[in-house]
């Protein structure tokens, strides 16, 4: 649908004929719901990622200095 030369381009003559459908207003409530808790559970997920790297860390470097040995 785009009008051709060296690059295609769009302008609003041409992208005022399409239709779009959206959801329901009850449909996008339902959908930002369901993305807000999986932003929730991302950053739980990150926050016990970064604990267990710094439960690591520590591991190591015990381990490095010698103050805890592996028998």
């Amino acid at each position: 649908m785009g009008q051709h030369g060296t690059q295609a381009n769009l302008n609003a003559r041409i992208v005022r004929g399409f239709a779009v459908d959206l959801p329901s207003r009850s449909e996008q409530t339902a959908i930002a719901a369901v993305l807000t808790d999986m932003d929730a559970e991302l950053t739980a997920l990150e926050q016990r990622r970064d604990k267990t790297r710094l439960l690591k860390q520590g591991m190591m470097q015990e381990l490095l200095t010698g103050r805890t040995r592996l028998v």
